[in-house]
C-alpha cells in the first residue's frame, strides 16, 4: 500500500520575521503573513483526498492546517512533531554571539556529533527519538493520504532519518515557511516526490 505524505513547515510568525529564536519552548501564533500562507496552501491543495492530519503541539503548526481541519478531516497532535528545543536561546534575538554558537553546533552535527547541543537544548538524536514514536503511529495507520505540519529543524531531522541519511547530512533538506515535501511510503521505504515546493505561494 502506497502512503502519500504531505509534510509542511508552519507558516510565518512574528518571531520568524523579527529573527527571534523560537524552538519548542516558544508557542507563537501565526502572523498575518502566516495566515495568508496557510490559506494559499489550502487553496492549492484542498482537492487532495486527505484522510488524516497530524501537527505538533505548538499553535503555529495547528493554525497552519486549520483550514483543512475545518473541512472535518480527522486530526491529532503529537509531540514527536515539535520543533527542536534551542535551550537558553529561545525567545531571544539572533545576535552575532548566538549565531556563532549556533554555527558551532551545526558544524558539530555535520561532523557526526549529533548527541551534543546548546545548553538546556535538545540534541538531534533526542528529537529523532521523539519522532520514532510518531512514525510508528503513522506507518501503522490505515490512511493512504496524510498531511503533516512540523517545524524547520525537526523536518530536517525527520527527512534525513526517513530517507536513510545520517543526521550529519540533515542540512541538505532545505525549508521555508510553508514549504512542502511530498513523500511516498512504499511499505518498505520513503521516497521524495516533491522537494521543498513553494508553488502554492507564487501569488
Amino acid at each position: 500500500m502506497i502512503k502519500n505524505i504531505y509534510l509542511i513547515r508552519h507558516g510565518e510568525t512574528d518571531y520568524n520575521r523579527r529573527g527571534i529564536v523560537q524552538g519548542r519552548g516558544i508557542d507563537a501564533d501565526l502572523n498575518d503573513t502566516g495566515r495568508r500562507q496557510a490559506q494559499y496552501f489550502f487553496q492549492k491543495y484542498q482537492h487532495l483526498p486527505l484522510e488524516k492530519i497530524y501537527y505538533s503541539t505548538l499553535k503555529r503548526s495547528y493554525q497552519t492546517v486549520l483550514p483543512f481541519i475545518e473541512k472535518g478531516i480527522a486530526h491529532a497532535s503529537h509531540e514527536g512533531l515539535d520543533e527542536i528545543s534551542w535551550g537558553i536561546h529561545e525567545g531571544k534575538p539572533f545576535t552575532q554571539e548566538a549565531h556563532a554558537e549556533y554555527l558551532h553546533y551545526v558544524h558539530e552535527w555535520r561532523a557526526g556529533n549529533t548527541n551534543v547541543a546548546i545548553a538546556q537544548a535538545e540534541t538531534p538524536e533526542e528529537v529523532r527519538q521523539r519522532q520514532e514514536k510518531f512514525t510508528e503511529i503513522l506507518l501503522q495507520s490505515p490512511e493512504k493520504h496524510v498531511l503533516i505540519c512540523s517545524h524547520g529543524r525537526a523536518m530536517r531531522i525527520l527527512l534525513a532519518w526517513w530517507l536513510g541519511y545520517p543526521l550529519s547530512q540533515m542540512d541538505i533538506f532545505q525549508h521555508f515557511n510553508l514549504s512542502l515535501y511530498h513523500l511516498q511510503y512504499t511499505g518498505s521505504m520513503f521516497r521524495i516526490i516533491q522537494y521543498n515546493s513553494l508553488e502554492h505561494l507564487k501569488k
